[in-house]
């Protein structure tokens, strides 16, 4: 997928916990063979040119697609799973296979999961007693500082999720027009239970900028968000507070 996966993974029977991480490790690779558009011969580029149909796929061809969709109806089309008019699912893939692994390795046994892709990150149980998973977020105006600290305190599962310009440029387009999302935002965090949708969500809310984007996340449940732009004016929605620390 183009990026670097880490795991953290605490407590569990060992040997069951290792079996699960392997699983999940062989997972991810799958998926890249799957869906990476770098690929010729991946499922995702074949079914692009229309050699093959989405039934002919891995079942997770379809399952992707369809959360696709739905990001897509749901973000009023500010998510997209296409890339200048060819099918590309990248957007959403990176966060589900991540949030897939975590979860796998959670059901194995280990209480506390932390799964990051990219910069990404689901998080599940604790690392340890009485002490929550903590997610720093990049500052993107100041290499190696920090913008914030989100918190899993209280929680189950939290993913912690951002887009923007700061690490790989103007990657991010804009499906009204099919060209880079020329906003006035640099970075945009989603924090949420899943990485699937804090994945799409912050994606889609960049493309927006940061006054219709803050709206739109603000509209959504479960989500909080911290929003960064251009000119360093720092934007959040009314219930980040309560995850920071």
């Amino acid at each position: 997928m183009g990026t670097v996966f880490s795991f953290d993974v605490r407590g569990g029977e060992p040997a069951a916990v290792r079996a699960a991480l392997e699983e999940a490790v062989a997972q991810l690779h799958r998926v890249d063979e799957v869906f990476s558009t770098y690929r010729e011969d991946s499922q995702i580029s074949r079914l692009a040119r229309g050699e093959v149909t989405v039934e002919e796929c891995d079942p997770q061809v379809a399952e992707v697609l369809e959360l696709g969709a739905e990001a897509e109806r749901l973000s009023d089309g500010w998510f997209s799973t296409r890339y200048e008019g060819r099918l590309d699912p990248t957007g959403i893939v990176k966060g589900w296979a991540a949030e897939r692994a975590a979860l796998h390795l959670a059901a194995a046994g280990a209480s506390g999961v932390s799964v990051n892709g990219g910069g990404d990150v689901q998080l599940c149980g604790v690392p340890g007693p009485h002490r929550p998973w903590r997610v720093g977020v990049s500052d993107p105006l100041r290499p190696g500082a920090l913008a914030a600290v989100v918190s899993a305190a209280g929680v189950d599962e939290l993913a912690v999720a951002t887009s923007g310009t700061a690490e790989r440029g103007a990657h991010i387009v804009d499906p009204r027009t099919g060209k880079s999302a020329v906003t006035d935002l640099v970075a945009v965090t989603v924090v949420g239970p899943r990485l699937t949708w804090a994945d799409a969500w912050a994606t889609a809310a960049f493309a927006m900028g940061s006054r219709a984007g803050l709206d739109w996340l603000e509209s959504l449940p479960d989500v909080e968000a911290l929003l960064i732009t251009a000119g360093n004016e720092v934007r959040c929605t009314g219930g980040l507070a309560q995850r920071l620390g």
